[in-house]
Protein backbone atom coordinates (compact mmCIF):
# COMPACT_ATOMS: atom_id res chain seq x y z
CA UNK A 1 0.00 0.00 0.00
CA UNK A 2 3.11 2.05 0.65
CA UNK A 3 3.90 2.10 -2.56
CA UNK A 4 0.78 2.88 -3.93
CA UNK A 5 0.47 5.92 -2.10
CA UNK A 6 4.19 6.90 -3.25
CA UNK A 7 2.94 6.60 -6.73
CA UNK A 8 -0.43 8.56 -6.04
CA UNK A 9 0.65 12.29 -6.73
CA UNK A 10 2.74 11.05 -10.16
CA UNK A 11 -0.54 9.77 -11.12
CA UNK A 12 -2.71 12.56 -9.90
CA UNK A 13 -0.27 14.39 -12.37
CA UNK A 14 -0.77 12.06 -14.84
CA UNK A 15 -4.93 12.36 -14.73
CA UNK A 16 -4.41 16.59 -14.01
CA UNK A 17 -2.50 17.05 -17.27
CA UNK A 18 -4.11 14.52 -19.69
CA UNK A 19 -7.70 16.32 -18.69
CA UNK A 20 -5.65 19.95 -19.50
CA UNK A 21 -4.12 19.04 -22.23
CA UNK A 22 -7.81 17.70 -23.65
CA UNK A 23 -9.39 20.78 -22.47
CA UNK A 24 -6.57 23.12 -24.31
CA UNK A 25 -7.28 21.24 -27.06
CA UNK A 26 -10.72 21.36 -26.83
CA UNK A 27 -10.51 25.49 -26.65
CA UNK A 28 -8.31 25.50 -29.17
CA UNK A 29 -10.16 23.26 -31.93
CA UNK A 30 -13.41 25.24 -31.20
CA UNK A 31 -11.65 28.77 -30.94
CA UNK A 32 -9.91 27.53 -35.11
CA UNK A 33 -13.66 26.59 -35.76
CA UNK A 34 -15.06 29.29 -34.55
CA UNK A 35 -12.45 31.67 -36.95
CA UNK A 36 -13.15 29.48 -39.79
CA UNK A 37 -17.19 30.19 -39.61
CA UNK A 38 -16.13 34.24 -39.34
CA UNK A 39 -14.42 33.86 -42.76
CA UNK A 40 -16.53 31.51 -44.55
CA UNK A 41 -19.23 34.03 -43.38
CA UNK A 42 -17.18 37.25 -44.22
CA UNK A 43 -16.35 35.78 -47.66
CA UNK A 44 -20.06 35.11 -48.43
CA UNK A 45 -20.92 38.35 -47.58
CA UNK A 46 -18.67 40.33 -49.06
CA UNK A 47 -19.71 38.02 -52.66
CA UNK A 48 -23.61 38.93 -51.52
CA UNK A 49 -22.71 42.49 -51.38
CA UNK A 50 -20.30 42.67 -54.79
CA UNK A 51 -23.07 41.23 -56.43
CA UNK A 52 -25.52 43.81 -54.70
CA UNK A 53 -22.87 46.29 -55.74
CA UNK A 54 -22.57 45.51 -59.29
CA UNK A 55 -26.15 44.85 -59.83
CA UNK A 56 -27.26 48.23 -58.65
CA UNK A 57 -24.27 50.14 -60.88
CA UNK A 58 -25.65 48.08 -63.95
CA UNK A 59 -29.26 49.30 -63.54
CA UNK A 60 -27.99 52.77 -62.40
CA UNK A 61 -25.84 52.72 -65.57
CA UNK A 62 -29.07 51.77 -68.31
CA UNK A 63 -30.90 54.30 -66.73
CA UNK A 64 -28.39 57.43 -66.66
CA UNK A 65 -28.04 56.09 -70.57
CA UNK A 66 -31.43 56.40 -71.28
CA UNK A 67 -32.49 59.89 -69.23
CA UNK A 68 -29.49 61.33 -70.26
CA UNK A 69 -30.34 60.66 -74.14
CA UNK A 70 -31.83 63.91 -75.93
CA UNK A 71 -35.27 63.59 -77.39
CA UNK A 72 -34.02 63.78 -81.07
CA UNK A 73 -31.55 61.54 -80.01
CA UNK A 74 -32.46 57.81 -82.25
CA UNK A 75 -32.52 55.27 -79.64
CA UNK A 76 -34.22 51.82 -79.26
CA UNK A 77 -36.76 52.60 -76.51
CA UNK A 78 -37.67 48.81 -76.33
CA UNK A 79 -34.44 47.63 -75.99
CA UNK A 80 -33.47 49.92 -73.55
CA UNK A 81 -36.09 49.05 -71.08
CA UNK A 82 -35.91 45.34 -71.71
CA UNK A 83 -31.88 46.11 -70.22
CA UNK A 84 -33.48 47.70 -67.65
CA UNK A 85 -35.97 45.88 -66.70
CA UNK A 86 -33.48 42.81 -66.52
CA UNK A 87 -31.05 44.96 -64.71
CA UNK A 88 -33.82 45.45 -62.21
CA UNK A 89 -34.50 42.02 -61.81
CA UNK A 90 -30.88 40.82 -60.77
CA UNK A 91 -30.62 43.92 -58.54
CA UNK A 92 -33.69 42.11 -56.91
CA UNK A 93 -32.15 38.76 -56.99
CA UNK A 94 -28.96 40.27 -55.62
CA UNK A 95 -30.67 42.22 -52.64
CA UNK A 96 -32.30 39.21 -50.94
CA UNK A 97 -28.30 38.07 -50.87
CA UNK A 98 -27.71 41.34 -48.90
CA UNK A 99 -30.99 40.46 -47.05
CA UNK A 100 -30.28 37.16 -45.86
CA UNK A 101 -26.10 37.92 -44.61
CA UNK A 102 -26.11 41.39 -44.02
CA UNK A 103 -25.90 43.43 -41.03
CA UNK A 104 -28.53 46.04 -40.24
CA UNK A 105 -26.49 48.92 -41.48
CA UNK A 106 -25.39 47.73 -44.42
CA UNK A 107 -28.96 46.50 -45.12
CA UNK A 108 -30.10 49.71 -44.11
CA UNK A 109 -27.32 51.82 -46.08
CA UNK A 110 -28.19 49.38 -49.46
CA UNK A 111 -31.84 49.87 -48.82
CA UNK A 112 -30.97 54.24 -49.28
CA UNK A 113 -29.09 53.12 -52.32
CA UNK A 114 -31.15 51.26 -54.00
CA UNK A 115 -34.10 53.85 -53.46
CA UNK A 116 -31.57 56.25 -55.00
CA UNK A 117 -30.86 54.90 -58.13
CA UNK A 118 -34.63 54.03 -58.33
CA UNK A 119 -35.29 57.94 -58.94
CA UNK A 120 -33.04 57.58 -62.19
CA UNK A 121 -34.95 54.51 -63.03
CA UNK A 122 -38.38 55.64 -62.30
CA UNK A 123 -37.24 58.73 -64.78
CA UNK A 124 -36.23 56.20 -67.31
CA UNK A 125 -39.54 54.54 -67.28
CA UNK A 126 -41.09 57.83 -68.11
CA UNK A 127 -42.74 58.16 -64.35
CA UNK A 128 -40.70 60.49 -62.99
CA UNK A 129 -42.00 62.78 -59.98
CA UNK A 130 -42.65 66.35 -60.80
CA UNK A 131 -39.81 67.70 -58.63
CA UNK A 132 -37.19 64.87 -60.36
CA UNK A 133 -33.64 66.39 -61.18
CA UNK A 134 -31.34 64.59 -62.71
CA UNK A 135 -28.53 65.51 -61.45
CA UNK A 136 -29.77 65.16 -57.82
CA UNK A 137 -30.31 62.09 -58.55
CA UNK A 138 -26.91 60.94 -60.06
CA UNK A 139 -25.43 63.03 -56.82
CA UNK A 140 -27.94 60.60 -54.24
CA UNK A 141 -27.02 57.79 -56.01
CA UNK A 142 -23.29 58.19 -55.85
CA UNK A 143 -23.36 59.39 -52.20
CA UNK A 144 -25.47 56.12 -51.58
CA UNK A 145 -22.91 54.03 -53.12
CA UNK A 146 -20.33 55.43 -50.87
CA UNK A 147 -22.56 55.13 -47.61
CA UNK A 148 -23.08 51.47 -48.85
CA UNK A 149 -19.62 50.77 -49.45
CA UNK A 150 -18.61 52.10 -46.01
CA UNK A 151 -20.67 49.82 -44.62
CA UNK A 152 -20.03 47.13 -46.21
CA UNK A 153 -16.19 47.19 -45.78
CA UNK A 154 -17.23 47.70 -41.64
CA UNK A 155 -19.20 44.62 -42.22
CA UNK A 156 -16.39 42.46 -43.32
CA UNK A 157 -13.61 44.34 -41.45
CA UNK A 158 -11.69 45.89 -44.29
CA UNK A 159 -9.99 48.81 -43.23
CA UNK A 160 -9.79 52.16 -45.02
CA UNK A 161 -12.36 54.92 -46.31
CA UNK A 162 -14.88 55.39 -49.41
CA UNK A 163 -14.58 59.16 -50.42
CA UNK A 164 -15.20 58.64 -53.85
CA UNK A 165 -18.65 60.62 -54.38
CA UNK A 166 -17.01 64.22 -53.30
CA UNK A 167 -14.36 63.15 -56.15
CA UNK A 168 -16.89 62.37 -58.59
CA UNK A 169 -18.89 65.77 -57.72
CA UNK A 170 -16.07 67.87 -57.95
CA UNK A 171 -14.96 66.14 -61.70
CA UNK A 172 -18.16 67.47 -62.81
CA UNK A 173 -18.74 70.89 -61.08
CA UNK A 174 -15.03 72.60 -61.58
Amino acid sequence: MNAFLDQLPALIGVAVGTLGTILATSVSERSKWTRAQAVRWDERRLDAYATFARAVKEMHLVAMRITRRSPTEPADREADLHALNEADNECSKAWEGVLLLGDAGTIDAAREWREAAYQLVSAARGRASADFDRESAVRDTDEGRDRFYAAARTSVAVGGAVAQAPWLTQRRHP
